[in-house]
Parts: structure tokens; C-alpha cells; sequence
């Protein structure tokens, strides 16, 4: 008989040269989520608060983390939030509580301010590994997106997430 296993935690890092406070700011506050996350988004940064993106332009839920939480607060630190999949995945993902969290953590170190990326919760299977596989690409290209942001300030709209 073959055990199944969870698959790994998803772990991404990027390091921009800029100040903590701007680092953090470009986490957790909408107006700059909205610039390289998700082109809407409901975020109250405090434990317990909202952590809804939403990536159609109508506003509807089908395509959104809405109804993800924010588990952890420590400004400037550490934000932890529920998670919810693209609707290919809703299956898995969507379902209360949420099965994975994204943990983000800030630090300084000698090179600029460490931006750790770190996705929990996956399950076993087929299934778990392969919109594990989706969402490790998924938050390469958003780190990517984000240290690009928070060095130029500007970006063209966030991508779909489909």
C-alpha cells in the first residue's frame, strides 16, 4: 500500500534596497495592492480583519478570496491570511475554514528588507500537487511583480487569475 503525503510548503523570497516602513506599506495598504496584486481589494490590516482580492472587474466573487481573514497582524513584521484558489481549484481551496494560509514575513538584513513568501496547509494527492504546482508559479510572478513595484513604483494592471 502506497502512503500518500501533503505537499510542500511553497517558500519565495525577494529582497528590494528600500526602507521597512515602505515594504510593509506596499503589503498591507489597498492603494498598493491594487497596483501589483489584484485590481481590487478589501484589506483591513488587523487580526480578524479582511483579506479579499478580487480579479474581475465586476466585482463578483467567483473569481476572489473573498471571505479570507487575516490571522496574524504584527505590523511591520508579519501578516498571515487565509486563502482561497482560482475557481479550477475551488473544489480544494474554497471551502471554510480556508485549508492554506499565505504568511508573509519582513526583516531587514544587510542586502535591503527580506520579503518571505511562505504558502501552508497543502494536501495529499494529485489534485493538491498539481494547484500546488499552479500556485508556486502563481507567487513567483507576483514577488517578481511586487519587488518591480516597490522599486519603480509603477506597473502595468495586475494579471488575471485564472
Amino acid at each position: 500500500m502506497s502512503e500518500t503525503f501533503a505537499a510542500d510548503d511553497i517558500l519565495l523570497q525577494v529582497t528590494p534596497r528600500l526602507p521597512l516602513e515602505e515594504v510593509w506599506n506596499s503589503l498591507t495598504r489597498p492603494e498598493h495592492l491594487e497596483k501589483w496584486l489584484a485590481p481590487r481589494v478589501r484589506v483591513e490590516p488587523r487580526e480578524g480583519g479582511a483579506f479579499e482580492l478580487f480579479w474581475d472587474k465586476d466585482g463578483t466573487s467567483q473569481n476572489s478570496t473573498q471571505g479570507c481573514r487575516i490571522v496574524k497582524f504584527q505590523e511591520p513584521e508579519t501578516i498571515v491570511f487565509t486563502w482561497k484558489g482560482p475557481p479550477r481549484f475551488a473544489d480544494l481551496m474554497d471551502q471554510s475554514p480556508a485549508p492554506t494560509q499565505v504568511h508573509l514575513t519582513v526583516s531587514p538584513c544587510p542586502e535591503g528588507i527580506d520579503v518571505t513568501l511562505e504558502h501552508k496547509g497543502w494536501g495529499a494527492g494529485e489534485r493538491w500537487e498539481t494547484a500546488r504546482s499552479w500556485h508556486f508559479h502563481y507567487w513567483e510572478e507576483t514577488l517578481h511583480r511586487f519587488r518591480e513595484y516597490v522599486m519603480t513604483g509603477e506597473l502595468p494592471a495586475p494579471p488575471t487569475r485564472e
